[in-house]
């Protein structure tokens, strides 16, 4: 192990260190987040990361020049966790742009005109912006940077093979044939969750037979902080968020034959498809250079508890949700938040993992999940059905919620995260 010294608290340890309150799995946005606010709270953190990834204390560099397309639309629960634990302020503010106005356009909407119409804006809102636009590059590096800092926090490089729970502890055991253990076990591992799996917990799952393509243009006109998202039955929901200057990212959320044709074609050819949504309100868009695309398959991941025996999942190991309201990550710190807030006020006669602590915490985000997942998926549902009635009430429905002040306000709200 390498000795701490007084600026640099976050350390590779031995897997066989002992005596950790927690241990987390999976080193990931929301992971290397709950990491950094767990032992700020006092308690002793181990983060458990796969051995093929990149070492904390050696950020990679970054090529100024391009940008990443992978984003996050961070609403203010994220702002204000990222904020307490010093990650906020560590990004580069140059590489985030506030959204002012989201504007969702529905079935209809193009060069010729939009049939149905739903707009936000912060002004309205009463808040200085509905979200932020957030690199994961820049996101993980700032996260990478608090954690050389952090105290409480040793870092483990490993695959663990088995997972066992006793009344006193749970226990990892490591692919090496060490061993971890800790009050609590915290799944960060994504969406095929190992933890999750070693617990048994059972699970919805429904492929919706899209995928997200992410890219990046520049474009003609400027974007004003607007969002923009248009509704098709045919194509998809298709995304343009405001990056810094006249750049926007594309999530477009295709079905999955379309896809296949979207990723075949170059980027000056995909960008003439996105013409009949974007030019009007944003001229010609341009591929930012190099040209990058990638596709993520999408789909409804609906675990049937977020707890287990000494065990606490977060993010996507909780949860998956589609990405068309941009909420899966505001989700996974709003876990994060939760679950720190319920360990800091847990009574002292109960140790991190204990069942009381643990339902606590799960009560404390059932709400708010299960509304997200019924959200997400009714509106995919619903915007993917080309019935001509079903068709005309549900852009009467924006049409109609746009004209309810006090609605709007109410669904800003909560997707703010305020």
């Amino acid at each position: 192990m390498r000795p701490m010294t007084s600026n640099a608290q976050f350390m590779t340890a031995s897997p066989a260190a002992a005596g950790t309150d927690i241990c987390i799995v999976g080193n990931g946005a929301v992971g290397k987040a709950a990491a950094l606010g767990l032992a700020q709270a006092g308690l002793r953190v181990t983060l458990l990361a796969p051995p093929s990834s990149p070492s904390p204390s050696r950020p990679a560099p970054a090529d100024e020049a391009s940008w990443d397309v992978r984003v996050y639309a961070l609403n203010h629960t994220a702002r204000r966790l990222l904020s307490s634990v010093r990650v906020w302020e560590a990004m580069d503010a140059g590489r985030i742009a506030p959204v002012d106005n989201m504007t969702v356009q529905g079935d209809g909407a193009s060069a010729q005109g939009g049939a149905g119409l739903l707009s936000f804006d912060a002004y309205g809102a009463r808040t200085d912006a509905l979200a932020w636009i957030v690199e994961d590059r820049n996101l993980d590096a700032a996260l990478n940077a608090a954690l050389r800092f952090a105290p409480n926090v040793k870092l483990v490089q490993g695959r663990a093979t088995a997972l066992s729970v006793s009344p006193e502890a749970a226990t990892l055991t490591l692919a090496s044939g060490e061993s971890l253990s800790a009050s609590l076990v915290v799944g960060a591992d994504g969406g095929h969750s190992w933890v999750r799996g070693q617990c048994d917990i059972g699970l919805d799952y429904r492929a919706y037979g899209q995928r997200a393509i992410v890219t990046n243009f520049s474009c003609e006109k400027p974007h004003l902080g607007v969002a923009y998202q248009w509704f098709s039955p045919v194509e998809g929901v298709v995304a343009l968020l405001p990056l810094p200057g006249n750049r926007v990212s594309l999530v477009w959320s295709a079905p999955d034959a379309l896809a296949e044709q979207l990723l075949r074609l170059p980027l000056s050819e995909l960008a003439q498809r996105l013409a009949v949504w974007a030019a009007p309100v944003l001229g010609a868009l341009t591929p930012l250079q190099p040209e990058v695309v990638k596709a993520f398959p999408l789909a409804l991941i609906k675990p049937h508890a977020m707890i287990a025996e000494r065990v606490a999942l977060i993010g996507d190991a909780a949860h998956v949700v589609h990405p068309m309201a941009g909420h899966g990550m505001n989700l996974g710190f709003a876990d994060v938040a939760a679950l720190i807030d319920t360990l800091a006020a847990r009574e002292p006669q109960y140790d991190c993992g204990d069942s009381r602590v643990l339902r606590r915490y799960a009560r404390a985000r059932k709400e708010e999940v299960l509304l997200m997942q019924l959200a997400t998926d009714g509106l995919n549902r619903i915007f993917s059905t080309d019935a001509e009635p079903l068709r005309m009430a549900r852009n009467i429905g924006m049409n109609l919620i746009n004209r309810l002040p006090v609605l709007k306000r109410r669904l800003i709200a909560h997707a703010l995260g305020k």
